[in-house]
Formats: C-alpha cells, structure tokens, sequence
C-alpha cells in the first residue's frame, strides 16, 4: 500500500490508546478520535475532504503509520481512488484499471466484504509489498448497508498491532465513511435529478425547443447582456397560417407533425452565440437573436419563411396556397435596462400581425421604440 520516501526513518511511536492505560484515559481517547471523524463526516459536502480529514485524524492521535480510504469503481471491479494520510508518500493511484480487486489484501477485503486483520504482513500471500517498514495492517469494508463503496486501510510498523479493540475503533471509523460517502453519492444523484428536470422544465413536450418559461429567461439575460453592450437584440414571431382550418381538415396529429417540422426549420436559423427558438404558444414560435439589427433578422426572417414554402407540407384548407405558410414578424430594440423587454415582444406581434392583414406567408419588420 506505501511506497518508499526519501527517508523511512521514524521516531518512537508512542503507546497505542489501547496499550498499558487506564481506562478513563483510553476510553477518552477513543470517544475523541469518533467525534472528531463524526463531525467531518456530518460538516461539509465536500467528500473530499472530509475523506482527507478521517485520515489525517486516524494518524494524528493514534500510532499508525498510514491511514487511508480506498474507493471502489461502480462495478466493484477495481479500486480508482485513494485518500491518504501517513508518513510514507504513496503512489497516485490512477482510474485506468490498474488495480483490480483479485489484487492484494484490499482486494480481497472488498471481494470478501469482511474486515481483514493481518498480524504479520510479511507471511500474507495476498499482501503487496509498499514499505518494508510495515509489518500489521488492518482492513475494514466501507459499506452502507448492502453497497460497497471501499476499503478504509490502516497500516502499523508494529507486529500484532491490531487487537480487538483497535478493530472496534476503526469498524466505527468505517460505518462513519460509509454513511458520509453514501449521503454524499445521494446528494449528487439528487442534484443530476434536479438538473434533469430542470432542463425538462424548459422543454417545449410537442417540439422539443424551448418553451414559453425558458424563452422569458433567456429574453430577459438577452436583454440585461444586450443593454450592457450597447448591442441590438431582434426577435422574430412566427405563426403557421390557419392553422386552424389544417387541424380542422387534416385532424390534430398532423398539426402536431406540422409544428413539428417548423419548430426543426426555424431551429436551423438559430446559430449566433445567444440565440433561441422556443414555441410561444399554439402555433407561434420565436426566434431571439442577439446582436442582430433590423436588417440582418429581416433578412433571416425572409429565408426562413421562404424555406418553410418550400417544404411545401401539404395544407388543403389554406386561403393563401396548397401547402404549409407562415407570417413572420421581425422586431429590434437596443435595449435599456429600465425599458422593460416585453416591449420587443409586442412590438413583434404587431408586426406578425401586420403580416397577416397584408395577406400572410409574408415578412413585417419594425423597429422597437421606448
């Protein structure tokens, strides 16, 4: 388990709590050492460290060379990490595969998942040679419950070092590190979970885009960047032309095929840093395009009208054209903090709808004025 350093020469290792010492004294000890790694365990969030400080513990007020807790992968296959604590300095231990559980006395601690006492490492046909200072080691599964998650590892110069009651102690220190390393995995299933469903919740369920709630927040950080800048901000309103009368003649899994096929055309348009489409409501989409002025989202606006025409997804109730159309509404602001956002929004609406009164499947640009 250690390696070598410049110098393995130590000092006099004091008596063990447990050697020669009345009990008061050495229960006092032991209770110190358990509340110590207890409230490491229950402190912080950081594993880490606190994986660190049982170790650095462990060494700091009992006479054991190296303290150290070595951590499984998810298929209890190999060992990929290790904390350490001691006078020795050890090898990194790296997650490339490099140390399978069927090796050394750790191994089969973990294989076995019993606590592993060894008297006399130098008689130990599963033990790997570190420091040929070490002579006992003792080796305790980390398990909560029924899931393992390592092997806390304590390593003494002494022969016969760990008697019963050492071994209580660091069966405690075990259960501690596999209660604080189980709650610390649960906190971070939770917050992947939370994540997960946090982007869920900014997912339009028909589309896949973005949906109103995430559109909101990202027009409002776009305009906050945007006024810091100095930078125009452009939005495009997109509304499939009677769409109505197309659920009415075609049934509503067809509409819902049709936004679908928008929702991937307009999503080819959003390419700049920033930019955004989202399903606004029913059939009307959005386009955020930070950095664009008034010319450049017409222009975008134009082609992407003209790429949904040429689709050309059937549409047999249309007043306009046989197939699938859409009016686009474009407007740009250069936005001030103090100016509320929703002004851009609306101001695109009438656009779109200006569209609309001149005989849809048409672009209507304006500009956003305070």
């Amino acid at each position: 388990m250690a390696n070598d350093a410049a110098d393995n020469s130590t000092a006099e290792l004091p008596a063990a709590p447990w050697d020669g010492r009345d009990a008061p004294a050495r229960n006092a000890t032991l209770t110190r050492i358990l509340v110590r790694i207890a409230r490491e365990a229950l402190q912080g969030a950081d594993l880490e460290a606190m994986m660190q400080g049982t170790c650095a513990c462990l060494v700091a007020e009992l006479p054991v060379a190296i303290a150290s807790v070595i951590l499984l992968d998810e298929a209890h296959a190999y060992f990929v990490h290790e904390v350490w604590a001691g006078e020795w300095t050890l090898s990194p231990l790296e997650a490339t595969g490099d140390w399978p559980v069927s090796r050394g006395c750790a191994g089969r601690c973990a294989r076995l998942g019993t606590p592993q006492l060894i008297a006399d490492v130098r008689v130990d046909p599963d033990y790997v040679a570190g420091n040929d200072l070490v002579r006992s080691e003792y080796l305790v599964p980390i398990r909560h419950r029924q899931r393992m998650h390592g092997v806390l590892n304590i390593e003494s110069t002494r022969t016969d070092f760990f008697d019963a009651e050492a071994c209580a102690v660091f069966d405690a220190v075990a259960d501690l590190v596999a209660g604080a390393i189980h709650f610390a995995r649960m906190a971070n299933e939770l917050q992947q979970v939370n994540h997960r469903l946090e982007q869920l919740s900014m997912i339009d369920g028909l589309t896949g885009i973005a949906n109103r709630r995430c559109f909101d927040r990202e027009l409002d950080m776009g305009w906050r960047r945007m006024a810091a800048e100095g930078r125009p901000l452009s939005l495009l309103m997109v509304d499939a032309d009677a769409f109505k009368p197309l659920n009415d003649a075609c049934g509503h899994l067809h509409g819902d095929e049709c936004l679908r096929e928008l929702a991937r055309i307009c999503g080819e348009f959003v390419q700049g840093e920033g930019d955004l489409v989202a399903r606004f409501g029913g059939e009307e989409l959005v386009l955020l395009l930070p950095g664009r002025d008034l010319a450049a989202a017409t222009a975008i606006a134009e082609a992407l009208r003209v790429a949904v025409e040429t689709k050309a997804m059937p549409h047999p109730a249309s007043p306009v054209a046989a197939h699938v159309t859409v009016s686009v509404g474009v407007a740009t602001a250069l936005p001030a903090v103090p100016w509320p956002p929703e002004r851009l929004i609306a101001t695109a609406d009438r656009a779109m709808y200006a569209a609309k009164r001149r005989g849809r499947n048409r672009v209507c640009a304006e500009l956003a004025n305070p």
